[in-house]
């Protein structure tokens, strides 16, 4: 593929995403041991001075998060995770989810992200290296975290697939749904791009179909959904969201949105 996630590295999307995954990470870890899969790890951690310099979409998102004078708490639980990889200060290194979770993982708690593309695979290697819990494995995320939910009692599962294949709506629909009806106490997010409304609404109805209802849907919109060419916002959508998802998300995507934003953002939250 010739996705590189090092260009989008701490965009506004990652913001949404890796903010809403923390809280939902300490939501599990709350109720017991928890295993975290991740269908599309990337490399872990991101140098924000190589390709991101060139989009810039860093500059746009973790830098002014990190400069905002005011973060919200569940804001600010990502700005203390950036921090702590930047002692110095700035912001040079960047989490990706493998190395988010990672560093929360407790000694029963574990965490398993996948990988297709091998010189990618060798850096997430290297990044869960320090993290005992921490593993990854080279495959197709979408079949492998699929089977391993069965052998992972009521997994956190994160499908956050770069949306360059045709079928990735489809088949992150149908792994997500998958997963819950296999395993009701199952927590499923699903990060999307919002370009359009009819592509992201041909994904919901197609989780729907598969049996995924009840779905907390999460908007972070910076424009309006008039160019299909761009990624106007994101959304994160959460299969068997546990008590508190709404108020997290309305709080990560109300900041997202009102602060990084253009005229017209705006943030939706609501129940399929």
């Amino acid at each position: 593929m010739n996705y590189r996630h090092s260009f989008h590295a701490g965009n506004f999307a990652d913001l949404v995403k890796h903010a809403l995954l923390l809280w939902l990470l300490e939501r599990r870890q709350a109720a017991g041991p928890v295993t975290v899969l991740d269908t599309h790890a990337g490399a872990g951690i991101y140098d924000l001075t190589g390709d991101a310099v060139r989009s810039r979409e860093a500059e746009a998102g973790i830098e002014r998060l990190m400069a905002a004078a005011e973060r919200p708490p569940r804001i600010e639980a990502l700005a203390r995770e950036v921090a702590s990889l930047n002692p110095h200060g700035g912001v040079r290194l960047y989490p990706g989810s493998p190395v988010l979770v990672a560093r929360r993982l407790r000694a029963e708690d574990r965490y398993l992200g996948f990988e297709l593309n091998p010189p990618v695979l060798d850096l997430l290697v290297e990044a869960l290296e320090p993290f005992a819990q921490a593993d990854a494995r080279a495959g197709d995320g979408y079949d492998q975290a699929r089977a391993a939910a069965r052998r992972a009692p009521a997994p956190l599962v994160l499908i956050d697939p770069p949306f360059e294949q045709a079928d990735d709506y489809m088949r992150a629909a149908d792994v997500a749904a998958a997963i819950v009806r296999a395993d009701p106490k199952a927590v499923v997010a699903v990060w999307t791009p919002l370009k359009d409304l009819e592509t992201f609404d041909a994904f919901l109805r197609r989780l729907a179909e598969a049996g995924a209802k009840g779905a907390l849907v999460a908007e972070a919109r910076l424009r309006p959904l008039t160019n299909p060419m761009k990624m106007n916002g994101c959304a994160m959508v959460v299969l068997n969201p546990p008590p508190g998802s709404e108020a997290a998300a309305r709080e990560i995507c109300g900041w997202v949105a009102g602060t990084l934003g253009d005229d017209g953002a705006r943030a939706e939250v609501w129940t399929t």
